[in-house]
């Protein structure tokens, strides 16, 4: 009988668990009528296009966002006043608990709309001297009389350089440390930094200030020694951050498209108390961008159009799931092939990688491929050799702009040399457009060049030569005797390495 009530407390555990979703939205100056002097000028009442018939409209869709996505907790950035936040909640009665912060003299602030009871708010200041942006709103919720945070956040944008971010992360860690550590608490907002941030500062050094110090990679500790924090691994760093972005597969990761390039400025970071076995717990595969058809069409955001007095934000919400009570069957993949790095997006922890074949090399970089399996990219692969094959382990894997790779490893052994290497590579025309094909290798196929383009019978591929002194000067026909398929920044390209690869036939 003892064991009987023992099983059903155990089983009523999880049945009374709660799952909950946590949303984050900067709605893009959503100002009230009220003349502030703080205004955005295209935003003061009445005088331009700003004027009850917007407010009104734009109330409207945003209410729209709001219901359908449905969320248990919304952080809101880009709210003018408790005015807009009243507004809001006077439709959506669902929400009880709200909290709305700002300086006085700021046109913005940040707000949380809930449905899970608010039992304390704090508002953490970020103050410059020569400019003026927004606190953070740090909430505490109850569930299940499980206590957590989370930290709203707008840090300054891209108009300003990257020291004003790393400070913002600054007192944004300063205030975690003060916590205690049976605390969980969710890092979300728009940070106006994305998940790569190093990467991002590396190639646009105008905003670099801080000697390539990020606050989201280096402060909050997204990465670690330049290798993202992942679920496997973050259980062992103190103060280190996991970035759900990750979750994602590249081509889906943003929720902002600046000049037709996919960015991450909004952003749910979760600490290693999410990944516990205490209080609430991340549901994993959860986090996803919210874009219904009426938010984004044709890769191109329905952004708030002030002429028209119509749409919505620049920015797409982003959502996730937590719980309660732990979930189940949670566990991280055991992975043994390259196919299955290309379906996940980081490596938790090291595993074999087995028969791994090098089809390719060029100096300290080599392709690597798998007999019934795919082919991958491998920085500092010096020491593996042409047509070998290997049992490696496999440290870390990247993203770069889209292409996957591994980033480190070491050999286990070597093992015999296959037979026969034509079955490894593909020697027929494809659609290379397919990204199964990224990082496989090609050979002996005959393409017309032409203005960095490859032609192949009624269709045609990007080509990036390395050495920009090997590019053809006229239209001509090229053999490509080897080269990588690649991929960047969402387009498939032929990577030709050295002169030995291609042959110009005429």
């Amino acid at each position: 009988m003892k064991k009987i009530i023992i099983l059903l407390f155990i089983i009523c555990s999880f049945l009374f668990s709660k799952e909950f979703k946590i949303a984050s939205y900067n709605v893009e100056n959503f100002f009230d009528l009220n003349y502030d002097v703080t205004e955005y000028k295209e935003f003061i009442p009445n005088r331009s296009h700003w004027n009850k018939k917007a407010y009104k409209t734009k109330l409207n869709n945003v209410l729209k966002v709001l219901n359908d996505l449905n969320a248990d907790i919304i952080a809101l950035q880009e709210i003018e006043s408790k005015k807009v936040i009243n507004d809001l909640i006077k439709k959506l009665p669902q929400y009880k608990y709200s909290k709305f912060i700002k300086y006085d003299n700021s046109s913005v602030g940040v707000a949380i709309l809930s449905k899970i009871k608010i039992i304390n708010n704090k508002q953490i200041d970020v103050k410059f001297q020569d400019k003026i942006f927004r606190p953070i709103l740090e909430t505490t919720f109850i569930l299940d009389d499980i206590k957590f945070k989370i930290f709203n956040n707008h840090w300054p944008s891209k108009r300003s350089k990257e020291k004003y971010r790393v400070k913002y992360a600054y007192e944004l860690l300063n205030r975690i440390k003060q916590l205690s550590s049976t605390m969980d608490y969710i890092i979300l907002g728009d940070l106006n930094s994305n998940y790569n941030e190093n990467e991002t500062l590396y190639s646009n050094k105008k905003l670099n200030d801080t000697l390539y110090i990020t606050g989201i990679n280096n402060v909050l500790n997204t990465t670690i020694d330049n290798n993202f924090v992942s679920k496997g691994t973050i259980k062992n760093k103190q103060y280190s951050h996991y970035n759900l972005w990750l979750e994602l597969p590249y081509k889906n990761r943003y929720s902002y498209i600046f000049k037709s390039n996919n960015s991450t400025p909004d952003n749910m970071i979760l600490p290693a108390s999410l990944f516990d076995d205490e209080n609430i717990f991340y549901k994993y595969n959860s986090f996803n961008v919210f874009k219904p058809d009426y938010l984004i069409k044709n890769r191109k955001i329905n952004r708030w159009n002030m002429r028209k007095q119509d749409g919505f934000s620049d920015h797409l919400p982003i959502y996730a799931t937590f719980s309660t009570k732990k979930l189940i069957n949670q566990e991280i993949k055991r992975l043994s092939t390259i196919q299955d790095i290309y379906d996940i997006t980081q490596i938790n922890e090291p595993f074999s990688l087995k028969d791994a074949v090098v089809i390719y090399k060029s100096n300290n970089s080599a392709i690597v491929k798998q007999k019934n399996s795919r082919a991958i990219f491998i920085y500092n692969a010096q020491d593996l050799k042409l047509n070998n094959s290997y049992d490696l382990k496999i440290f870390s894997i990247k993203d770069f702009y889209g292409l996957k790779e591994i980033d480190k490893f070491k050999i286990i052994k070597k093992n015999k040399k296959p037979k026969n290497m034509d079955n490894f590579y593909i020697d027929k025309f494809n659609d290379f457009s397919d990204l199964n094909l990224q990082n496989e290798v090609i050979k002996n196929l005959v393409f017309t060049y032409k203005d960095k383009f490859l032609y192949y019978e009624n269709s045609k591929i990007r080509v990036y030569f390395k050495d920009k002194n090997l590019i053809p000067k006229v239209e001509t026909k090229l053999l490509i005797k080897k080269a990588q398929i690649g991929y960047f920044k969402k387009s498939p390209q032929i990577i030709i390495y050295n002169k030995n690869d291609f042959k110009i036939l005429y």
